[in-house]
């Protein structure tokens, strides 16, 4: 990773800090994202404490698309190619929300935003070195078998957090799936991941339904570390021997199935 420019959204805690962590350790420039800019910087200090390499920090909210515009303009103005696009950042909601944009929020920042901020940075993904997009999944989108409601995209008819949720991860898979075949002779390469159920600070702000902020903190005794749900984000973003392979999903640092829904091409190209 010597030399190679990596941006990680949501890099200033759990898988993201890890992710920066390792990459940052193996000689990338890496810089984290963060939509609180005291929190990027703690995030920053202790990054560099473990690994030996600074980090460059930069605020994105992926629920304003303003904000993801205007971040795609400050990156490319910075930096002259991106070789690792790592989009791990999301959310998941206890109860309905709209962002500013007027979409619900878990299918914006999960997918709405991710999927504007990979748009707006294929230029600068181009002109990296075979760059790569990790896309954040989680088997969790099994649970949407019938895949994704296409008539009420937005959540408005009904409202269940975990659905919710796993539409959206649905959704990074698909997206994973088309973007593969569009960019293909770009030399951008697009895979997504399953971390596994990790004990993060992910949904504990106070987001997650009051049952689920319940049952959570009993089920984190059984979870992975931070560091060992990173391995296969890490694995996919920077292993030579992936080099050209594209539109996988990848568990355990292995090739894995995702489900029949995650599978319609015709669904990924809608």
């Amino acid at each position: 990773m010597d030399g190679r420019t990596v941006l990680i959204t949501g890099g200033n805690t759990g898988l993201g800090k890890e992710t920066a962590v390792a990459l940052a350790g193996e000689g990338a420039r890496v810089v984290i994202t963060t939509r609180d800019a005291q929190k990027g910087i703690a995030a920053r200090t202790d990054i560099r404490d473990r690994c030996g390499h600074d980090v460059e920090v930069m605020e994105l909210d992926l629920a304003r698309l303003e904000s993801v515009r205007g971040f795609t303009d400050a990156f490319v103005e910075a930096h002259d190619r991106l070789d690792v696009l790592v989009n791990n950042a999301g959310v998941m909601l206890g109860s309905r929300r709209e962002t500013v944009d007027g979409y619900e929020m878990t299918f914006q920042v999960n997918h709405l935003g991710p999927f504007l901020l990979t748009t707006r940075l294929r230029d600068a993904l181009v002109a990296g070195d075979a760059a790569r997009v990790v896309n954040v999944a989680s088997a969790a989108h099994s649970s949407a078998r019938r895949g994704l409601d296409f008539d009420d995209l937005q959540a408005t008819t009904r409202y269940r957090s975990y659905t919710v949720y796993a539409r959206s991860k649905l959704a990074n898979i698909l997206f994973t799936r088309e973007l593969a075949r569009r960019w293909d002779n770009t030399g951008i390469t697009a895979n997504a991941v399953h971390p596994g159920f990790v004990a993060s600070d992910f949904g504990r702000d106070g987001d997650m339904s009051r049952a689920a902020g319940l049952v959570y903190p009993l089920l984190r005794v059984f979870a992975l570390s931070p560091e060992q749900g990173a391995r296969t984000q890490i694995y996919v973003a920077s292993a030579p021997e992936l080099a050209g392979i594209t539109g996988g999903y990848w568990a355990k640092s292995a090739p894995a199935t995702p489900s029949a829904a995650a599978q319609d091409d015709a669904a990924a190209t809608r």
